[in-house]
């Protein structure tokens, strides 16, 4: 994460935004060497992140108890040292929202499992809402026997919201007016 503790996204914040964004990526050693796998995770109750992968991923062997980094990536954008005009030593940058989350993750139940796709699905569906029920039994456990499901207990959670937070308020309308309707925009303006 950004070392600028003026970049610092708070603990609440930086939970709303891996609860609102669903969707990152999840590192794990392995003898191997490191891996990665691109999962949805859903927040529990207790703030723990439930998640589920292929059985056949390189990394679900070697996830329990495993400490893990799990990274959510929000709009991120190149900003431009002319957008700025605020004189000739402006250099380019990034700016973005990106959270880690550390932690220790250990397997879950089947019945845990279920619920785990179930509430993606009452996330990201609109009525009438997908659910398990609706397909065959036997291809339903098919696809449960297929996947793996996690938990990650957070014992850190690192948080960069860098939305040029160190420049004049005239800069970062300047860069928001350049990046249109950019999906970081709104975020610059509101910082």
């Amino acid at each position: 994460m950004h070392p600028d503790r003026v970049f610092r996204m708070a603990d609440d914040a930086a939970r709303t935004f891996v609860r609102d964004e669903g969707f990152g990526v999840l590192f794990v050693g392995t003898p191997d060497g490191p891996r990665a796998a691109q999962v949805p995770v859903v927040t529990t109750a207790d703030g723990a992140l439930r998640f589920h992968v292929a059985r056949t991923n390189a990394v679900t062997a070697h996830l329990e108890g495993a400490t893990v980094l799990f990274v959510v990536q929000g709009p991120h954008a190149y900003i431009s040292p002319r957008w700025c005009e605020a004189g000739p030593d402006e250099v380019p940058t990034w700016n973005y929202l990106s959270v880690e989350v550390e932690g220790a993750a250990h397997g879950i139940d089947r019945a845990a499992l279920r619920e785990q796709i179930d509430a993606l699905a009452a996330t990201y569906e609109r009525a009438p809402q997908w659910s398990i029920d609706q397909i065959d039994p036997h291809k339903a456990e098919a696809m449960l026997d297929a996947i793996a499901g996690f938990e990650l207990v957070p014992t850190a959670l690192r948080g960069t919201a860098k939305l040029n937070q160190n420049k004049p308020a005239e800069v970062r309308a300047r860069v928001t007016a350049a990046l249109g309707d950019h999906p970081l925009a709104p975020w610059i303006q509101a910082a």
